[in-house]
């Protein structure tokens, strides 16, 4: 429900501006809808909690397209934050760490938020690393990546995969 126009308008008096944005003062409903409809224009209730409310002679059409045009570049311009993923072997040597975090990086920069998964069942080599492995990885990841991001989440214990969340750091402006 947009704006109410013309006949729609039910309140006695009207303030109302002219198309080039002139006011005209205080007048009747009747007489500022006449005189829209005598300019070829529509009577438009541009804010209704005022008193008297205020409204303004305009081509009504061509108001509903600009504002349909402002909401779309609006729309446009809001950054959908989304979610990437990197994987990590428990025992990944540093060369291959450095290069998934070079990834992260990346992407926390582009101001998307990264889950970093390892599979921490099936692994004959996890076993005889120990539970201690994957905690630590973590802990090193969230150091390396530093400022750049913050840890947001942890998996829960007993999931199969285990994972944390880094979302970009607020940017200081």
């Amino acid at each position: 429900m947009g704006p109410r126009i013309n006949n729609r308008i039910t309140v006695k008096t009207v303030q109302v501006i002219s198309s080039d944005g002139q006011n005209l003062g205080v007048m009747q409903t009747s007489d500022a809808i006449q005189t829209a409809i005598d300019m070829g224009l529509d009577l438009v209730e541009l804010n209704a909690n005022s008193t008297p409310p205020v409204a303004k002679i305009m081509d009504y059409g061509k108001f509903k397209y600009e504002q349909k045009k402002h909401a779309s570049e609006a729309k446009k311009k809001q950054k959908v934050t989304e979610m990437k993923e990197v994987w990590i072997k428990p025992f990944i040597e540093e060369n291959d760490l450095q290069i998934k975090l070079r990834k992260v990086i990346e992407f926390l920069e582009n101001g998307d938020k990264v889950k970093i998964s390892v599979m921490t069942k099936g692994s004959k080599r996890m076993l005889a690393m120990g539970k201690d492995a994957v905690p630590g990885l973590f802990a090193r990841v969230v150091e390396l990546v530093g400022e750049r991001g913050t840890l947001e989440s942890r998996s829960k214990p007993d999931e199969r995969t285990k994972s944390i969340i880094i979302a970009p750091a607020k940017a200081t402006k």
